[in-house]
């Protein structure tokens, strides 16, 4: 099982890099607002559309192939009309042109290869109307000038041990990305990548949610030796990894 959605079914929520405290962030600087149509790639178990269902858009549009979390988020979305699922590739989202206000996605380009990185952002961009805005929320490798072996290591490294290909970037290659695509970035961020520190996980899940985490792990050998592998990874890089955060907007002339 990919590493993610063990976490997942261990019941952890928060699946980002830089926690709910950069996706707060990142959530923030992109202003999602009542009237907005917005689309979200990858959405996960739902946390992020909590987030972003709260500003009571006109539309929202969940973009997944995946069924492993579709349980979670549509307990969500029962709760809100306007909001629904499609079961569609984000590089090709059967999505109008221009249907969109804002697109987020959160945890899911560092899964791509560069190539398919930057048709993710092209969907994106073409999903957009013009002055929208694009959101997203990775991992990133430091420092900036990073060779490109160096950064090729940490991926392979950190692959084997979480079971799906990273391909994380330094934040001038997915700014690189980004304004190839035609996107001007107007915030960008970064935060520390804890994702499995037990200061993270309380901060992310709340006393009550880590809690029931703790005690899944626990009680269960098999997993707590994998997420303790991961850990180990992560924390031998800690040094050259990071959170990365971005929001970008379509140019109204486009």
């Amino acid at each position: 099982m990919q590493g993610h959605w063990l976490l997942a079914k261990l019941g952890k929520r928060v699946l980002r890099p830089g926690g709910i405290e950069l996706t707060k962030r990142l959530i923030e600087h992109a202003k999602p607002a009542a009237g907005d149509r917005i689309v979200e790639f990858g959405p996960g178990v739902g946390r992020t559309a909590s987030i972003l269902l709260e500003q009571q858009p006109a539309e929202y549009v969940a973009i997944d192939p995946n069924p492993e979390g579709t349980s979670a988020l549509m307990k969500i979305l029962e709760n809100y009309p306007q909001a629904r699922l499609e079961c569609a590739d984000a590089k090709e989202t059967g999505l109008d042109d221009a249907s969109a206000d804002l697109v987020v996605g959160e945890a899911m380009l560092s899964m791509q290869s560069d190539e398919d990185k930057l048709t993710i952002m092209k969907e994106a961009f073409r999903v957009l109307a013009p002055g929208g805005r694009y959101a997203i929320h990775e991992l990133g490798i430091r420092p900036d000038d990073a060779s490109p072996e160096f950064v090729k290591g940490i991926a392979k490294a950190l692959s084997r041990s979480i079971k799906v290909g990273a391909r994380p970037l330094t934040v001038p290659l997915w700014s690189e990305l980004l304004e190839e695509t035609g996107f001007e970035i107007e915030y960008s961020d970064t935060n520390p990548m804890h994702l499995l520190e037990p200061k993270r996980i309380i901060s992310d899940e709340g006393p009550k949610g880590a809690a029931k985490f703790f005690f899944n792990v626990a009680r269960n050998p098999a997993a707590r030796k994998r997420i303790m592998e991961m850990r180990k990874q992560f924390r031998t890089h800690d040094d050259n990894l990071q959170a990365v955060a971005f929001v970008a907007r379509k140019p109204l002339a486009s």
